[in-house]
């Protein structure tokens, strides 16, 4: 499913117009111009918690040495911030069925 599929989908099921149901759906994930809800919360070092769907956070790595694969000369890898998404129990259980 893509963005105008999702879209469609939630103007459907909320009686909203497609072009309010983009709204919310931008309001809420927009990472072209970054101000989605979500990608802001992430960016303050916070997480979103959507009870029986999942939790949307981040994780920092560390620093670590590796090689390259290409010479394998040792590296420094350097460390960052990840986001991550870790589905809820409800969702778990009904995607393993």
């Amino acid at each position: 499913m893509n963005k105008k599929e999702l879209t469609a989908k939630l103007a459907k099921t909320t009686g909203l117009s497609q072009a309010k149901a983009g709204e919310v759906l931008n309001a809420l994930f927009a990472s072209e111009s970054g101000s989605g809800i979500i990608a802001v919360e992430l960016d303050a070092g916070g997480k979103v918690t959507i009870p029986g769907f999942g939790t949307f956070g981040t994780k920092k790595r560390a620093a670590r040495p590796g090689t390259n694969p290409a010479n394998q000369k040792k590296i420094e890898i350097a460390a960052k911030t990840y986001a991550f998404f870790k589905p809820g129990k409800t969702l778990r259980e009904r995607v393993s069925k």
